[in-house]
């Protein structure tokens, strides 16, 4: 296991939507182990493999205070959403130094790919489902960012190039 490099925005791969896993294979195993120390190392509550430079639909999220519910995500896809929104403070690790207030629901259905390669459907609440979703968001090409208004985004992201150098 291996902890990867994050990406610094804009990598191109950070903008690319993630191509879907065609079979759960012992390399994509080994990705989401990697995936999740890279994820402890940072520390997050989830990491995207784009944010590592793989652009495949792979996700980890572990939003658990004893950092030991770790979810294995692979082409992940909402199904429901609940109509209550919370606001969650969001950051990342490719636009270091930044975070923003962003509302979602506080609720997801989310269809997924699990370990085995079994088609997996589970609810997701608070924190937890507030990560899948942004992780969700990374495979599909999307910054957290982008869920701001033109003018907040285009602060935050002068903000992230001053903190860059």
């Amino acid at each position: 296991m291996t902890v990867r490099r994050i990406l610094p925005w804009p990598h191109a791969c950070l903008r690319t939507p993630a191509a879907r896993v065609a079979e759960i294979n012992d390399e994509i195993r080994a990705l989401w182990d990697d995936m999740i120390d890279t994820m402890d190392a940072m520390p997050g509550v989830g990491l995207a493999a784009p944010q590592i430079g793989v652009s495949l639909q792979v996700a980890v999220v572990d939003a658990s205070q004893a950092r030991d519910k770790r979810i294995r995500l692979a082409n992940p896809v909402v199904i429901d959403a609940s109509a209550i929104m919370n606001d969650y403070e969001e950051a990342s690790p490719n636009l270091p130094g930044i975070s923003a207030k962003i509302r979602r629901p506080r609720g997801v259905k989310v269809q997924y790919l699990d370990e085995q390669g079994a088609t997996v459907t589970r609810d997701f609440v608070g924190l937890e489902a507030t990560s899948v979703q942004h992780q969700i968001d990374h495979l599909a090409g999307k910054m957290f960012v982008d869920n701001l208004s033109k003018t907040r985004r285009d602060m935050l992201l002068r903000k992230a190039r001053k903190y860059k150098g």
